[in-house]
C-alpha cells in the first residue's frame, strides 16, 4: 500500500493537537490529525469542562441549603435533579466539542482521521486501512485512569473519572478510593448532590504533595460537610455484598457502598501506539521521554501533553503546544523548564497553587520567609460567608524572590495568578508588598501578607 504523504502527523486531538494543527496549516503545511475517540481529549469530554459544570451545580445546591444564613427564605427543601445536572454537564461538553470539530473541519490543508494510530516506522503511521507518512510527527495521546491491582477489583463494577461522566443515577453511597485531586472533587460534589460519601486513602493524609496545613484544612472542609474520610488505609480490597460493594481495608470495618470510584492516579496512553517500531524511548512508568523542547529520542518526533510526564493538566498540555510551535515556527527557543508549576484543586473553596510548597522550600535548604492569613481575616470571605481556608506566601530571605504561594479560599484558583504572574516577571516580593489591590477582594490581602513575612522556622 502506498502511504499518503503529509508534512506533519498529529496523533491525538486533545488540548495540544488541534491548536498545533492550526499553526502548522496556517504556515502552509499539510497535516493529518488523528483521533480514535472524541476530539477535545480528556478536558472537553471527561475532565475539566464536564466536572466543573457539575461542581457548579453542586455549589448551587450547597448555597441553596445555606440560604437561611444569608437571610433568604425558601418555600421548601432543596432538591437535586441529577438527570438535569447530567444534561447540563453533557451540553457544556457537547457544545465545546462541536465548536472544536467545526474549527478543525474549517482548517485548510488539515485532514481528520478517525481511528487508532500505530507506528509502523519512525515516519509512518497506520490508521485502519490508511497508511500515512510525514517527516514530522507529534504525539498527543493523553492518559487514562489507572486501575490498581487490588484484591477483588476485577470482581466488582467500579467507576473511573471517565465512566462517572456516563453515570445516570445518583449513588446512594459513593465510596471513593484515593485521596487526591480528582477523588476529592468528586467526593464533595456527590455529597452536595445528596449521596453518602466515604473516602479511603492509603496515605496518612490527603493530597500528599501539598503541605500538611493545606491537607489538614481540606480534610476539615470535607468532614464538615459530612464526608467520612479514612486515612492510612492499607490492604484495600473489594467484594460484592448483595447488590452493594464492600471496600475492605486494614483496621476498620468495611465501607459498603452502592458505587465505587477508583481515583488513584493516571496512566499514559502509550502502550498501544507501536512506539517500539519507531524507536521512541519510554521511561519506566510508560511516559515518553522528551527533552526541554519536547523532542523525543527519535528526530522528527515530538510528544505533548499528559503522555510525556511533564504535566498532567490542560494548561501544561496547551503550553506544550506553544513550546513546540515557538521552536518550529517562530525561532523562539521556549522550554518546558521556563514554566512555573501551577494548578488548582476544584473543591469548594478551591485551592490555587504556584511555585514551591513549604516542604520543598525546607528541603532546598535556603533561608526563607513565610506569611500566612486565615480567610476569617479576609473581609471579602467574611462578607460572602465563606471563611474556610487560608493564604500563604513563601519568599527567599536573601534574594526576596517569590518562591511559592497557596490560596485556599473563595476565588483561590483566580487569586493565585496575582502571585504567579509576578513570579514570571521575576519581581521581588517587595513588588507585591507595594501593590495596591482592589477592595473588597480576596486578592487585596496578598500585599498585606507580603508586608508581614517572617523567617520560616
Amino acid at each position: 500500500m502506498t502511504a499518503k504523504s503529509f508534512d506533519a502527523i498529529i496523533i491525538g486531538a486533545g488540548q495540544a493537537g488541534p491548536p498545533l494543527a492550526g499553526r502548522l496549516t496556517a504556515a502552509g503545511m499539510s497535516v493529518a490529525l488523528i483521533e480514535r475517540k472524541l476530539v477535545g481529549g480528556t478536558c472537553v469530554n471527561t475532565g475539566c469542562m464536564p466536572t466543573k459544570a457539575m461542581v457548579a451545580s453542586a455549589y448551587a445546591a450547597h448555597l441553596a441549603r445555606r440560604a437561611a444564613d444569608y437571610g433568604v427564605t425558601l418555600s421548601g427543601p432543596v432538591g437535586v435533579d441529577y438527570t438535569a445536572i447530567k444534561a447540563r454537564k453533557d451540553k457544556v461538553s457537547d457544545d465545546a466539542r462541536g465548536n472544536l470539530e467545526s474549527w478543525i473541519a474549517g482548517m485548510d490543508r488539515c485532514t481528520l482521521y478517525r481511528g487508532h494510530a500505530r507506528f509502523e516506522t519512525a515516519d509512518t503511521v497506520r490508521v485502519g486501512d490508511d497508511l500515512l507518512n510525514a517527516g514530522k510527527i507529534f504525539i498527543n495521546t493523553g492518559g487514562r485512569a489507572s486501575v490498581p491491582d487490588l484484591p477483588g477489583v476485577d470482581d466488582i463494577p467500579f467507576l473511573t473519572n471517565s465512566s462517572m461522566m456516563d453515570l445516570d443515577v445518583l449513588p446512594r453511597h459513593l465510596v471513593v478510593v484515593g485521596g487526591s485531586y480528582v477523588s476529592l472533587e468528586f467526593a464533595q460534589m456527590f455529597r452536595r448532590f445528596g449521596s453518602q460519601v466515604t473516602v479511603i486513602e492509603k496515605s496518612p493524609r490527603l493530597i500528599g504533595r501539598e503541605d500538611e496545613d493545606v491537607s489538614a484544612a481540606i480534610l476539615s472542609i470535607l468532614e464538615n460537610e459530612g464526608i467520612t474520610v479514612h486515612l492510612g488505609a492499607g490492604d484495600i480490597g473489594f467484594a460484592r455484598q448483595g447488590s452493594d460493594i464492600a471496600v475492605t481495608f486494614a483496621g476498620k470495618a468495611p465501607a459498603v457502598g452502592s458505587h465505587v470510584l477508583l481515583a488513584v492516579g493516571r496512566t499514559p496512553n502509550t502502550d498501544d501506539l507501536g512506539l517500539d517500531k519507531a524507536g521512541v524511548e519510554l521511561d519506566k512508568r510508560g511516559f515518553i521521554v522528551v527533552d526541554d523542547q519536547l523532542r523525543t529520542s527519535v528526530p522528527g518526533i515530538w510528544a505533548m501533553g499528559d503522555c510525556n510526564g511533564k504535566g498532567a493538566f490542560t494548561h501544561t498540555s496547551y503550553n506544550d503546544y506553544e513550546i513546540v510551535a515557538a521552536n518550529l515556527l517562530d525561532n523562539d527557543p521556549r522550554r518546558v523548564s521556563d514554566r512555573i508549576e501551577a494548578y488548582a484543586l476544584y473543591t469548594d473553596p478551591p485551592l490555587g497553587r504556584c511555585g514551591m510548597t513549604e516542604a520543598a522550600v525546607r528541603k532546598s535548604g535556603r533561608r526563607a520567609l513565610v506569611g500566612q492569613r486565615p480567610m476569617t481575616r479576609v473581609g471579602r470571605a467574611v462578607e460572602k460567608g465563606e471563611t474556610q481556608g487560608f493564604m500563604k506566601i513563601l519568599a527567599d530571605a536573601d534574594t526576596n524572590e517569590i518562591l511559592g504561594c497557596s490560596v485556599l479560599g473563595p476565588g483561590g484558583d483566580e487569586a493565585i495568578h496575582c502571585v504567579l504572574d509576578l513570579m514570571y516577571a521575576k519581581a521581588p516580593v517587595s513588588t507585591l508588598a507595594r501593590a495596591m489591590h482592589i477592595h473588597p477582594t480576596v486578592s487585596e490581602l496578598l500585599p498585606t501578607i507580603a508586608q508581614e513575612l517572617k523567617p520560616l522556622a
